[in-house]
């Protein structure tokens, strides 16, 4: 059986078929954490061409493409030949991180003859999906003279045990019960726990002398790769789909859009951390971190706070997280009137409580792009009788002027460790991101 037989066939004359669905697998694969997905992102903009700016110097208004990054947050643009500085923005938002359970600053736990690593649930996991999988660990090293380093260490070496039936017969009829503080620790050795070891083995493990490190930013994750699913191997099942699914798909619709030098606007990637715990930080979209990056812009090319305002009064944001598609188990917990389906295309997200920032005059922004990349849209909203979530939409319609629209992926099992999709909707979307911000 070939590859294509996979999936239906991207549009006529895109640019992103089955092969970016292969590379998306590798990406997720290459980021277990916000801080490597935004490192990845970066390389594949290098590679396009892009140079990286760093905050603390003083930026040229010079064309072609920059990035800059901070934490686990990314931002990069494309100044094309003709730009002014008050030429408007395009951009692509996305988040980089993902719910996981991270490691604790005193880490080195343990009961029984159990080494165990002390955590922390970040965000909204659904933590039965971390249950008796093989964890490996990553994250951000801090040393001791000032600079960071990665750390992935990608084969099993957590697992979170789970209590055999045997011990409680009732969790087939009860349900499960976790307690987030007693229930989610994992384990990792035998004995008694020592102090400082798990710093010191990730030491080892970099090369790094005892005491080198002095702070760390770690988290857990599968090391079970993505992998095609299905008969026809039309679905994708993956960690971390939400959201480096549009991380990614950003990443490839920027560098399709600098290879054109005649763009009537200037396309953005904004790719920020902590979307799910709130988005309150410096690398989040509550914080200055966008507007700053884009009011730097429009000041190295010579523009003022007039040409700035006329440049993000005609600014427009697609701001592209994953969504629900219709459960073929719980189809009563959608709207009885919107069923998005895997394999239809992307979500159009529609809120009038605002919690997505979607209006009509945004429906007809991505209803064009997708028209111009042939690609086909489907629109969500919630159950009435159902909470709706959030996004970094809103927060970015409201902290900076700029008229966004939520759009999105249609997947299954949101927020489990390991998520599925549709094996073409990833190319849809980044054909459509793409149409958006060519024009």
């Amino acid at each position: 059986m070939s590859d294509t037989s996979r999936t239906s066939g991207p549009p006529a004359g895109a640019p992103f078929g089955l092969g970016h669905t292969d590379d998306l697998m590798s990406f997720l694969a290459a980021s277990p954490t916000p801080y490597h997905a935004v490192a990845g992102a970066g390389a594949r903009l290098e590679k396009a061409g892009f140079r990286q700016l760093t905050e603390t110097d003083s930026w040229d208004g010079g064309t072609g493409g920059r990035y800059v990054l901070r934490g686990g947050a990314l931002i990069a643009w494309y100044v094309p030949e003709n730009a002014t500085p008050h030429t408007p923005f395009r951009i692509v938002g996305a988040h980089t991180d993902s719910p996981n359970l991270r490691v604790k600053p005193l880490p080195d736990a343990g009961a029984h003859g159990w080494r165990q690593v002390a955590v922390e649930i970040y965000g909204g996991p659904l933590l039965n999906s971390w249950l008796d999988r093989d964890l490996g660990l990553a994250g951000r090293l801090s040393l001791r003279d000032g600079t960071t380093r990665l750390v992935n260490v990608d084969r099993p070496l957590l697992r979170v045990p789970q209590l055999a039936i045997h011990l409680d017969r009732s969790v087939s009829t009860e349900g499960l019960k976790l307690d987030k503080q007693r229930h989610l620790q994992p384990v990792w050795g035998l004995g008694e726990p020592h102090e400082g070891e798990l710093i010191r083995f990730l030491e080892e493990q970099e090369g790094l002398p005892a005491g080198e490190v002095t702070g760390w930013d770690l988290m857990v994750h599968s090391v079970e790769p993505p992998a095609y699913l299905g008969r026809d191997r039309e679905l994708l099942a993956g960690p971390r789909m939400d959201n480096l699914l549009s991380v990614h798909a950003g990443t490839a619709a920027l560098t399709a859009a600098a290879a054109d030098d005649e763009l009537p606007y200037i396309p953005v990637l904004a790719a920020f951390d902590h979307e799910e715990n709130g988005s309150q930080s410096d690398t989040g979209a509550d914080g200055p971190l966008l507007g700053t990056v884009l009011e730097r812009s429009v000041i190295a090319r010579g523009g003022g706070y007039e040409d700035r305002a006329r440049a993000f009064a005609g600014t427009i944001c697609l701001s592209s997280d994953t969504g629900h598609a219709v459960h073929p188990n719980y189809a009563e917990r959608h709207d009885p009137t919107h069923h998005p389906r895997a394999g239809g295309g992307p979500i159009l997200k529609v809120n009038v409580n605002n919690r997505y920032a979607t209006d009509g005059s945004g429906r007809a922004v991505f209803a064009a792009a997708c028209e111009r990349a042939g690609v086909p849209f489907q629109s969500f909203v919630s159950n009435n009788a159902m909470p709706c979530g959030t996004t970094i939409g809103p927060i970015t319609a409201a902290r900076h002027g700029i008229r966004t629209v939520d759009i999105g992926v249609a997947i299954l099992s949101m927020h489990s460790a390991r998520e599925l999709c549709a094996a073409e909707d990833p190319y849809l979307l980044a054909n459509a991101l793409t149409a958006f911000l060519r024009d």
